[in-house]
């Protein structure tokens, strides 16, 4: 594929996933001015690295998750101090993330994302995928990591929920 072929069949792939980029920026960024600059920048990456993408060894979608969230996280770690950047998530947050506008959120769902912001950057990438119902293999294929380290990370993300989620009901009542 060369020159105008290959923009096409970019342009395409990429409208065709474009929700993927908008979960990735929605989970690392908060600021709209920072939505902005993540979504360009991952998009410029898998720009760049769309002549590397081989269809017989990843699907688009994982490749592209795996682009998208090496942006996100390598940006996190070059922003030192970018939590006081952020703001919690809120509705229209949540609205970008599920794909849905919900009036009103269920204040379980309100609780999971704000757990969510609270991980750190790997952690965060691996719910957010755990959520897109990826398997184990290809979160570990998108996140270069092993198998039974995705099954350990999930299963320690899913004890810390829980006992957040237990805390949570037992203040309430």
């Amino acid at each position: 594929m060369r020159g105008r072929e290959q923009q096409r069949a970019f342009e395409t792939l990429l409208r065709e996933h474009q929700r993927i980029v908008f979960k990735v920026v929605s989970v690392y960024a908060r600021d709209p001015e920072d939505r902005r600059d993540l979504t360009q920048e991952i998009c410029v990456q898998l720009w760049r690295s769309f002549p590397s993408f081989d269809e017989k060894r990843a699907r688009f979608s994982t490749w592209m998750y795996r682009v998208a969230l090496n942006v996100a996280i390598s940006q996190m770690r070059r922003l030192p101090r970018q939590e006081e950047r952020f703001e919690s998530l809120e509705q229209h947050h949540l609205e970008t993330i599920s794909g849905e506008g919900q009036a009103e959120p269920d204040g379980r769902l309100v609780a999971l994302y704000r757990f969510i912001d609270q991980l750190d950057p790997l952690n965060r990438a691996l719910i957010l995928l755990y959520l897109e119902d990826r398997s184990y293999s290809e979160m570990a294929e998108i996140l270069g990591i092993s198998e039974t380290n995705v099954a350990t990370k999930i299963s320690r993300i899913k004890q810390k929920l829980r006992s957040r989620m237990a805390t949570a009901e037992s203040t309430e009542a």
